[in-house]
């Protein structure tokens, strides 16, 4: 089955034709966000319209913003792309394309992507958290993207792990985002070094004893939040998403604490960074459509 699959972030639109789980050739567009959701979508049809002559089956749509997954409409997404809320992005390519049309959550569609083709294939459940500027995640629960009642489930960085403790944007204080996601541990490497300036410049660093103690000190909050989710959600597989997680240290370390900081009979669960990079939401999109096509997702 051939998909036609885009990944419309506030930067740039990725495009890709998926047939039967490979993607065969990835395309990069930049963003018209500034001109506002109608242009995104315009340029959408644009993409989408030179692949028709290959061929497909089903058009997946991954997507900036917080999406109504039945009726692929984007609930808010004012924060990246202006005038992007309230579009009916779904119907409005059904009804230029006639082929049926799946849109998601970039993340849950990135979740999915390394569910079926990374990760957590051969997995029964994956949880998929992503550490950059705040930590977000996505839960794929028995095969199926859970959204939640809002379609918002998945927001693991509003756990609160420090009662009390630093004030949150959410309105909270002491969520888990503010201690363990790579904005945090760049704040906290600064006041060492202000030129610890991203996740890259403290690992080149990781051998020297104080940039490793801020380090271990900032895996430690994530090992707090990677416990309570696992309890919560009794998963076979975490994707830990993220730059930072593409550097072995992180990874290989939260493989070692986590096991000891659950209970015995979660302590099987796999732990290991996300496979698909930034072919995973492509890829993820492309098999909700194909679901979609088959008439296995309603």
């Amino acid at each position: 089955m051939k998909i036609i699959a885009l990944d419309i972030g506030g930067t740039a639109v990725k495009s890709g034709l998926v047939d039967n789980g490979v993607l065969k050739e990835h395309r990069e567009t930049p963003t018209p966000a500034a001109e506002g959701g109608q242009a995104v979508v315009a340029l959408a049809k644009k993409l989408i319209a030179a692949y028709l002559p290959e061929g497909a089956d089903g058009i997946g749509i991954s997507t900036a913003g917080v999406v109504d997954s039945k009726s692929g409409s984007i609930l808010f997404a004012e924060d990246c792309i202006r005038g992007y809320t309230g579009i009916q992005v779904k119907a409005l390519l059904e009804d230029a394309f006639s082929l049926p049309t799946a849109v998601e959550n970039d993340l849950n569609a990135a979740a999915v992507g390394e569910a079926a083709f990374g990760a957590g294939k051969g997995c029964k459940s994956l949880l998929c958290v992503g550490f950059g500027t705040s930590v977000g995640g996505a839960a794929v629960l028995d095969g199926r993207l859970y959204t939640g009642s809002h379609f918002g489930a998945g927001e693991f960085g509003h756990m609160v792990t420090h009662a009390g403790g630093l004030p949150c944007g959410c309105g909270q204080r002491g969520c888990f985002e503010r201690y363990a996601s790579a904005s945090a541990l760049v704040r906290q490497a600064q006041r060492l070094d202000p030129s610890l300036d991203s996740g890259r410049a403290i690992f080149r660093r990781l051998r020297e004893p104080r940039v490793k103690a801020v380090v271990d000190s900032w895996l430690r909050e994530i090992v707090y939040g990677l416990a309570s989710l696992i309890h919560l959600w009794d998963p076979d597989c975490l994707a830990l998403c993220g730059g930072v997680m593409q550097q072995s240290y992180p990874v290989e370390q939260l493989k070692a604490l986590v096991p000891k900081s659950v209970m015995p009979a979660y302590r099987s669960v796999s732990i290991q960074a996300a496979q698909l990079g930034n072919q995973a939401g492509l890829l993820g999109a492309a098999e909700l459509a194909r679901r979609l096509a088959a008439g296995q997702l309603r």
